[in-house]
């Protein structure tokens, strides 16, 4: 049984990591596919062909997720292309790190702009399209340190907890329109971002995980999978942590 047979998701930011996973995973239930990119144009054609070898439909949309206008004509070509609009993933993310102290304005405004600016401009341009169909799937994804804080990223922590604060707020505004806003916060995930990280801070972060490793795309994917289906049609205003007891 496909799960989300029938169904349109909008993943921002979806060419590589978590939000390619997603997509993949979406794909695969039976949804069709529109997603954005910022500049990875072969990535996003590759992933195209990817998503149609699944028998579903796909389109790439190059946009700034953090530019309104940019938000809401995406939004609208995609209501005429696929006629609706059912689940919509805001992953788009950037990381900025640098100790409060040393951290420039542009620091700051790049990382809120990208992260959560973006979420409202989706939400913004996706919400009365749900309202009107009396259903819709909002996925946010924030991060065990917009729970708990991380030195050297007030930026990036600031930018995860407003989308949980968002979150919720939108999950009581849109409840009543059949729309479900949730959060997921991912943990350490082996992503391009981290694997960028030295090998010695890597280690010392699977020390601080119950499980003892890392997680996976996927793994974030199938999270992702539960809240956009039927299977959570009672479940709004949450945060799923997805961090291998690291924040338990």
């Amino acid at each position: 049984m496909e799960l989300l047979k029938g169904k349109v998701a909008l993943i921002t930011g979806a060419t590589r990591g978590i939000g390619r996973a997603i997509a993949l995973k979406f794909a695969e239930e039976g949804a069709d596919i529109a997603f954005t990119y910022r500049s990875q144009q072969e990535a996003a054609i590759s992933l195209v062909a990817e998503i149609e070898a699944m028998g579903v439909k796909a389109k790439a949309y190059a946009s700034d997720a953090a530019s309104f206008e940019d938000a809401h004509h995406v939004t609208d070509d995609i209501k005429g292309t696929f006629g609706h609009i059912d689940i919509l993933v805001n992953n788009a993310g950037i990381t900025k790190d640098g100790l409060m102290m040393r951290m420039d304005e542009s620091q700051w405004d790049s990382v809120i702009a990208t992260n959560l600016k973006s979420a409202f401009n989706f939400i913004h341009a996706c919400t009365p399209i749900m309202a009107r169909q009396r259903s819709g799937s909002i996925i946010n994804m924030t991060s065990v340190v917009g729970i708990s804080g991380n030195a050297g990223q007030c930026n990036y922590a600031a930018s995860k907890a407003g989308l949980i604060g968002l979150s919720k707020s939108i999950a009581k505004e849109m409840g009543p329109r059949g729309i479900r806003s949730n959060c997921i916060a991912p943990g350490f995930i082996a992503t391009d971002m981290t694997g960028a990280l030295p090998e010695n801070i890597r280690l010392e972060w699977e020390k601080q995980i119950p499980m003892r490793r890392g997680g996976t795309p996927e793994d974030v994917a199938k999270v992702a999978l539960f809240l956009a289906s039927d299977l959570a049609g009672y479940v709004t205003g949450q945060v799923i942590n997805c961090c291998g007891g690291m924040n338990c």
